[in-house]
C-alpha cells in the first residue's frame, strides 16, 4: 500500500516539520555556499599571475580615441 500520495500523511508530515525546517534548510544553503565560495577562491589563488608583454608594439600601448 502506497501511502505517499494520501493528504492526511503529507499534512502530517508538513506539520512535523514544523517552523524551523527553513531555517534548517537555509542555514544548509548557506553553508553550501560559503563552502563553494572558499574553493573558487582557492582555485583563482591557484591560477598563475598573466604575463604582460612589456616591450614591441603589440600589447603594450592603448589607443584610445574620444
Amino acid at each position: 500500500m502506497d501511502i505517499s500520495s494520501n493528504p492526511g500523511v503529507s499534512a502530517a508530515t508538513a506539520a512535523a516539520q514544523g517552523p524551523y525546517a527553513g531555517s534548517v534548510q537555509t542555514l544548509m544553503l548557506r553553508k553550501a555556499l560559503d563552502l563553494q565560495a572558499a574553493d573558487a577562491a582557492t582555485l583563482i589563488a591557484a591560477l598563475p599571475p598573466p604575463v604582460l608583454a612589456t616591450s614591441g608594439s603589440v600589447g603594450t600601448r592603448i589607443n584610445t580615441t574620444a
